[in-house]
């Protein structure tokens, strides 16, 4: 401690974590985590003494940043000392003495908080050594020819060996603790992962946006969810966690949040099994703490909040099936919600569209090559050829899925939207049955797990079916699988029929754990959708069942759920949802358990008829729940989200259907879902959930005029005549010119908040403009809207925010800008520097990059708002680290400047675009070019100079609009093919911009004459007309036109205009229609899935209204 006390007196600050990151790291646990903030805290405080602002946002950015996951509002108060000239005025530093008082009192709180640290322990006083320790140790390594270390020598005399020794130092023999009652190793050296952060990662920051309604006050300013003190206490230790303000150890130290993406699995939080349970928003525990101590405190845990159990759970019968084989195995698509793939007893599989209660796929079992097959496998077939499905399940972006069988093979389909499934890849994998199969991503590769009955796990490339690694170690048959990760450690859980279960990583090193599972028979793992928590259920040969939770650090039970039947009635199969429930098919019904009660939360029947041990399985936001049922059957319960989604998919299917003289359409399952998020986005918790495909984008060029369908109602043979909604009066829609700044002169760029309450433009002088909608009786929600005239909103300073111009004009700049994710920061651009802005206090924290050449366009990454890719006016795209300020890659392959940006996260690719109208796709994480292709100018229609293609993904991430004055285009990313294509006729005018709206549903799109059209997205047909007289008055000069388009983030009827005369408009349909016009139908029984020749819009089709 000597050498420590030393340099943090003397502000080595460097030093002082070079020498603690030997010991621990950040994220380790809320010790450590406070241990780091209070001297980066110090360290931005004494930058901010010295008036060194430079410093101060080096370390804000560098160091202090990730805490804001925690306490993003911390984080923002902590950024707001910035703007002070004595950061003392801050109430809760105004008894901040001077640096080395400071630091004086600092060094006690840190000396307290090492002393608490379990990871410190024993590592506190130099051990006493024996003198003959080093020659007892040379000894033994003498005589030692089969173990590489004395100290494991030692371990194979334990009376009680354990597998993988936690030998941690030289100065003791090591001894194993006795199998039960000894104290447990700490959660920080978990046997089969080492040494984990569990602060769960830093994930992205947008949890908390500022524009978002703040709750009600608290005594300290920065309060969070408190939680109850840590059972491992230490008498003289704050319990206070790290904010501006005294408060307890936070909730989210011991359970922090994490994304909620169920792709990516992180870390958990629970270091010190604390209970999860938190007070009511603050209530903190009394601490007195030095005047200097900047405390922060974190959110709490999911879990704390109050629910009402019948409201959460899909217990409702919304459908039922009939399969025609008993299901085995149930998954829902990932993406498309309504989608659910069924395996059967008779080896047969099928894909149901669940809202139009449409059987899509329907396959019978089939080697597809026997030739290649294994003799045994040949044999078995010919000698019994009944096979059954044991697993059904879908990659993690769902365009693939796996069916493991009960004899020897798994077959890999590949699926393309609607009914088109293709055969991909059959492995001969196991000799006997193939009891699970799973998804992995080792080494960013896309994998099978499959394991079997010749008791191995194997793993298989999934693009070609190469074997990759083979785990051998089991007794007995291997029953399931679970593939996880944790930070960059990848590893398998396993389990096998004689009850074991063990863990391997992605290498031929062997099991690295061995537990026993309660009931010793048929056991299934999984995590909850966070990765957080670990649980396993399974029944014993004499039917007992069991669902518990795993502390996976000890290997050991840490809760087990009651309320299961004395003697199940077969294998108990279960599954979780929300990070919040479980459920499981029990005794004719389906049971559901609180995660953090062992008491079952309820149960339901399903209005009977359900098997003794049900099939069960949710879709992936939780909305709705398969059950197998009896004859075959399966059933679909909803909770008041799946019911909305349902009732709007049917209505679909409704609209669509056609009398018996008529074929029936195919409904698009994946356009149809689209439509129903919309009608249950305000229902849904997180909107993402509602990601939708594109697969509705066919290339038909029929003509849109005034359409008599040959799509009927049942209950009427009258055709209806389709007509275009022309909307040429202000009556006929919401429209609102937002309040006036004589200021500026046109719109450059528009955006909406992510959170959805306010919109930012950027004009053509280098000034930006933000508009705030505040909570009202008229506006309850405080979203923006046209019914309710916004605030122009400035901080109480007045200052403005307003780009570097260099020495340019910047009416003649490319403007761009981007939002951070949680609409704490603008990154933006007019022709000089790039600026980042705060939007709390607008002040400019940084500037960088000064031209030649001038940036002219800027994305954020999607999964770290560090890296920003900069699109630059010599044709260049950079990809910049803000973090480390550096260009990390340099892209070339444009030949004009860069004009539009877009990621996609699920593809891992940036797609751009230049004034030389060409698209490029490249690979983010080399950043190699992958394709490129120029756009094809219609006939007849010539392109200004240097004119702006844009580029915008769908929600599916694999396919992307393209705008261009001359058309719109969807194109498919990984061929970089266009699918769709709608272009003006040559009188008409130009296009100005488009976007699609936020569930891909729309494209709004802006043209030179002021009109406003919007498009049904899946195949480009014009459904609506805004003509100007709509918005603008007549005394407004003809001159003004649509600059820029903006959608609405979470209403997908909302966008907004920035005009050329500098006004900016947000428009909604009327509340009587709540929508843009009416589609035109599909004719002649045209499927909606994607043609794989795309067309023009021709003459005569919508273009002739135009």
């Amino acid at each position: 401690m000597k050498y420590f006390e030393d340099e943090v007196h003397s502000g080595n600050w460097d030093e002082v974590e070079k020498y603690l990151s030997g010991f621990t790291k950040v994220d380790d646990n809320r010790y450590s985590m406070k241990i780091f903030f209070e001297i980066r805290k110090q360290k931005y405080l004494e930058a901010l003494d010295k008036h060194d602002l430079s410093k101060a946002v080096e370390i804000l950015v560098k160091d202090l940043k990730v805490f804001a996951t925690f306490n993003e509002e911390l984080f923002k108060e902590i950024t707001q000392l910035l703007t002070l000239e004595n950061f003392r005025e801050n109430e809760q530093l105004s008894k901040y003495g001077d640096t080395k008082s400071a630091r004086a009192i600092m060094l006690v709180e840190l000396k307290k908080l090492i002393e608490a640290n379990p990871l410190f322990r024993d590592k506190l006083q130099f051990p006493n050594l024996r003198n003959s320790r080093l020659r007892t140790l040379i000894n033994q390594r003498t005589t030692d020819l089969l173990c590489n270390y004395s100290l494991n020598w030692q371990h194979q005399l334990c009376k009680n060996p354990r597998p993988n020794p936690d030998i941690k130092t030289l100065f003791v023999d090591h001894s194993c603790g006795q199998p039960n009652g000894a104290r447990a190793p700490s959660p920080a050296n978990n046997p089969l992962l080492g040494g984990l952060p569990k602060a769960g990662g830093f994930p992205p920051l947008g949890a908390h946006g500022p524009f978002q309604p703040t709750p009600s006050p608290v005594p300290a300013p920065l309060a969070g969810w408190m939680s109850n003190p840590s059972t491992v206490t230490h008498p003289a230790v704050s319990g206070g966690a790290i904010g501006l303000g005294p408060s307890s150890i936070p909730a989210a130290l011991k359970h922090p949040r994490t994304p909620t993406n169920p792709s990516v699995d992180y870390p958990s939080g629970d270091s010190d099994h604390v209970s999860k349970r938190t007070r009511p928003m603050g209530i903190s525990d009394e601490v007195n703490l030095p005047a200097n101590v900047l405390t922060v405190t974190f959110p709490g845990h999911g879990h704390s909040q109050t629910f009402n159990a019948p409201d959460d759970l899909p217990k409702a019968v919304a459908r039922t099936l009939n399969q025609g084989s008993s299901p085995m195995s149930m998954d829902f698509h990932p993406v498309q919600q309504t989608l659910l793939l069924v395996g059967t007893n008779v080896g047969d599989i099928a894909l149901w569209e669940i809202g139009s209660r449409e059987r899509l796929v329907s396959k019978n079992f089939k080697v597809w090559d026997l030739s290649a097959c294994s003799m045994p496998l040949q044999a078995a077939l010919v000698k019994d050829p009944a096979v059954s499905v044991n697993r059904v399940i879908w990659s993690p972006d769902g365009s693939l899925f796996g069916v493991a069988y009960s004899r020897h093979i798994v077959q890999i389909y590949s699926y393309h939207g609607g009914d088109e499934v293709r055969q991909h890849l059959e492995i001969d994998a196991h000799v006997g049955g193939v009891n699970d199969l799973a998804f992995s991503h080792p080494n960013k590769q896309l994998c099978v797990v499959t394991c079997g009955d010749d008791k191995t796990i194997k793993v298989w490339e999934a693009t070609n079916g190469t074997k990759q690694y083979t785990f051998e170690g089991h007794e007995a048959s291997v029953y399931s699988v679970c593939p996880h990760y944790k930070e960059n450690i990848q590893f398998i859980f396993s389990t096998a029929i004689d009850g074991k279960i063990k863990a391997w990583l992605y290498d031929n090193m062997g099991s690295r754990v061995d537990y026993e599972a309660p009931g010793r028979w048929c056991t299934t793992m999984a995590y909850s959708a966070d990765g957080t928590r670990l649980f396993s259920c399974g029944t014993s040969k004499d039917g007992e069942s069991f669902i518990v939770e795993w502390n996976e650090s000890e290997g050991a039970v840490k809760r087990t759920y009651q309320g299961f039947r004395k003697r199940s009635l077969g294998v108990v199969q279960f599954d979780t949802t929300k990070n919040r429930y479980l459920a499981a098919g029990d005794d004719f019904s389906i049971k559901f358990w609180d995660m953090d009660n062992v008491q079952p939360l309820t149960s339901v029947d399903a209005d009977g008829g359900l098997p003794a041990s049900p099939r069960i399985r949710f879709n992936k936001d939780g909305s709705l729940l398969a059950v197998s049922a009896n004859d075959n059957g399966i059933k679909i319960l909803a909770n008041s989200d799946g019911m909305r989604l349902l009732r709007t998919l049917e209505n679909l299917s409704y609209d669509a259907s056609r009398t018996s003289e008529a074929p029936k359409p195919t409904i698009n399952p994946i356009s149809a879902a689209a439509a129903a998020a919309v009608a249950t986005s305000a229902g849904l918790a997180d909107r993402s959930a509602s990601v939708v495909a594109i697969a509705g984008m066919n290339g038909d060029a029929r003509s849109l005029g005034d359409v008599k369908p040959r799509i009927t109602e049942e209950s009427s043979d009258k055709s209806k005549i389709w007509k275009l909604t022309e909307i040429s009066e202000p009556s006929q829609c919401r429209s609102l010119r937002l309040p006036e700044n004589l200021r500026v002169t046109k719109i450059s760029r528009l955006i909406f908040t992510n959170s959805g309450n306010a919109i930012l433009a950027l004009a053509s002088n280098a000034i930006h403009l933000l508009w705030k909608w505040q909570r009202s009786e008229r506006n309850s929600n405080g979203k923006a809207t046209a019914s309710v005239p916004p605030q122009l909103w400035q901080p109480s300073s007045g200052i403005l925010m307003t780009n570097d111009v260099a020495d340019t004009n910047p009416e003649e700049a490319v403007p761009c800008f981007a939002l951070s994710k949680n609409d704490s920061y603008v990154m933006s651009a007019s022709g000089g520097k790039i600026s980042l802005f705060n939007m709390m206090t607008f002040k400019t924290m940084a500037t960088f990059m000064p031209p030649p050449p001038p940036a002219t366009f800027l994305a954020f990454h999607p999964q770290d708002n560090n890296i920003i890719a900069i699109g630059m006016d010599d044709s260049t795209i950079q990809i910049y680290n803000v973090r480390v300020d550096e260009v990390k890659s340099k892209l070339k392959g444009h030949s004009k400047r860069i004009t539009g940006l877009a990621f996609s996260h699920v593809l891992s690719v940036l797609v751009s675009s230049g004034a030389d109208s060409q698209l490029c796709v490249w690979n983010t994480d080399g950043w190699e070019k992958q394709r490129s292709r120029f756009l094809q100018v219609p006939s007849g229609r010539t392109p200004t100079t240097l004119s702006d293609t844009r580029v915008q993904f769908h929600q599916d991430q694999m396919h992307f609009l393209v705008v261009h004055e001359t058309q719109l285009a969807i194109y498919e990313t990984t061929k970089l093919e266009r699918v769709k294509q709608w272009v003006p006729l040559e009188s008409s005018a130009p296009i100005t911009h488009a976007t699609f709206s936020c569930d891909s549903q729309l494209v709004y799109s802006s043209f030179l004459d002021a009109t406003v059209c919007v498009f049904t997205a899946a195949n480009l047909r014009l459904r609506c007309r805004i003509n100007p007289s709509a918005y603008l008055p007549a005394s407004v000069s003809s001159n003004v036109h649509p600059l820029v388009i903006a959608a609405h983030p979470s209403e997908p009827n909302e966008f907004a205009l920035g005009l050329s005369d500098g006004g900016v408009h947000v428009f909604e349909p009327l509340e009587s229609e709540n929508k843009w016009g009416v589609p035109p139908p599909v004719e002649n029984g045209s499927s909606s899935n994607m043609a794989a020749t795309p067309s023009v819009g021709a003459p005569g089709s919508e273009q002739a209204q135009r």
